[in-house]
């Protein structure tokens, strides 16, 4: 069958068998989605480490030495069009070899880079584009497998990111005092290797049909367009934590006093509550509360906890704050994926349409971490700007999020209309983007 332009979607040219919902080889999926998660998000997680040590080590601002995870983080988004695709294409594995070894190579070539371009270069730019490669496969394979538990399937998935966050701070902290910062990168680039090994032994997509590379009618769905332009606010202001607790709990502008190996554990605690409540929070969304009202729920609920944030200057504060900043940003990370499955009615389509939203979300990624950097510089070391940005983009991508689901229950479904930009990108191309 072939490709109906005039609506602007793809005919599917075969039926597709639903998902299996369980056997061997659906859980499996699950666990090599798992350590993507901890090779991509739980990798990104250990910057902070890296933060204070470049910043201590380089004498560069922090707001500087920032763009480096931010370039990371934004390329493991923007890529996500392309690698989803691939996925979507049947090419998940090929995907996922080229994104690994990019990451281990850059984690490798980290260790020995002695300039700000060259850490830039290294572990910016190579490991955020591995990771860009290699994210989107995990979201497309694993969905697929799954229809009636998919949250709760996406939710263990995403839960990597919590292993890896605990992982890799914890190895990079404690070993860099005994064998050196250069030797503790090599250790952390030799588990980033393993897991990449049982990664590609591992995964086996399950639908190989073609679709378009960027599925342009998805934007003129309200629903859709709320989604991405709230967790584009949510992005924005998520990984400023993850970036700048170390700073915080060492400042001395601050007073709290934590050593870095203190510090550092704090990363872990935040990470380590968001391992149970990503699978958890997906089986309840599964069956009682639905995908969208809990994504509101735990993005607004991160929203507030940021401004509780303000407050905090003992070291049991900082500890119980961050027990519950981690429960909230696990829930929120987790539903993310789950969330926007919900508006993907077709297999197929996951790594593309997932793929868009992350690309969207890049831009918020690259700028976020350098904006609280700006804004703590702008205050002498201070974090009360940055703590009230934080809150304020939280709970403003929240509301995006809570009219998203409400055009989704209440507002009549029409199927969309082709509008002037996706015609004359047609005619630009001739078709090729809704063919192909």
């Amino acid at each position: 069958m072939g490709a109906n332009t005039e609506a602007g979607t793809i005919d599917e040219p075969q039926a597709i068998p639903p998902p299996p919902d369980g056997g061997l080889r659906a859980w499996l999926q699950i666990l090599a989605g798992h350590l993507i998660n901890a090779l991509t998000w739980g990798y990104t997680a250990s910057f902070g480490v890296y933060q204070l040590y470049y910043t201590t080590h380089l004498n560069l601002p922090p707001s500087q030495i920032s763009w480096i995870g931010s370039i990371q983080i934004f390329l493991t988004f923007f890529v996500g069009t392309v690698s989803g695709r691939s996925a979507d294409a049947g090419y998940a594995q090929c995907t996922v070899l080229l994104g690994s070894t990019l990451v281990v190579l850059g984690t490798f070539l980290t260790s020995v880079a002695k300039t700000y371009w060259q850490i830039f270069l290294a572990y910016g730019l190579c490991t955020g584009l591995g990771m860009g490669i290699l994210y989107m496969p995990a979201v497309a394979v694993v969905g697929s497998y799954w229809q009636k538990r998919k949250a709760m399937a996406l939710g263990m998935a995403a839960s990597g990111s919590g292993t890896g966050a605990i992982i890799f701070p914890l190895v990079v902290q404690n070993l860099q005092h005994s064998i050196g910062f250069a030797n503790a990168v090599r250790v952390q680039a030799c588990i980033a290797a393993f897991f990449a090994i049982v990664i590609n032994i591992l995964l086996r997509p399950r639908l190989p049909p073609p679709g378009p590379l960027v599925e342009w009618s998805a934007f003129r769905e309200p629903t859709y367009a709320l989604f991405t332009a709230g967790m584009f606010l949510n992005i924005w202001a998520l990984f400023f934590t993850f970036f700048y607790i170390n700073t915080f709990a060492t400042s001395a502008e601050i007073g709290i006093g934590f050593s870095d190996v203190e510090a550092a554990n704090l990363v872990v605690v935040i990470s380590a509550l968001g391992i149970p409540v990503r699978p958890l929070l997906g089986l309840a969304a599964d069956r009682y509360l639905g995908y969208l009202p809990t994504m509101i729920g735990s993005s607004a609920t991160l929203g507030v906890v940021l401004f509780a944030w303000i407050p905090v200057r003992s070291v049991g504060g900082l500890y119980a704050w961050s027990v519950i900043y981690g429960l909230a940003a696990g829930a929120t990370q987790g539903m993310f994926v789950g969330a926007l499955a919900s508006l993907t009615k077709q297999a197929n389509k996951m790594g593309t349409r997932f793929g868009m939203v992350c690309s969207v979300a890049a831009f918020a990624a690259l700028a976020g971490p350098p904006t609280g950097g700006a804004l703590i510089q702008s205050e002498g070391g201070g974090f009360l700007r940055a703590q009230i940005w934080g809150g304020a983009a939280m709970v403003a991508g929240s509301a995006l999020i809570a009219l998203a689901w409400w055009f989704d229950r209440i507002c009549p479904k029409a199927p969309p209309r082709k509008g002037r930009i996706s015609e004359s990108l047609e005619h630009l191309y001739g078709g090729w983007i809704y063919k192909h």
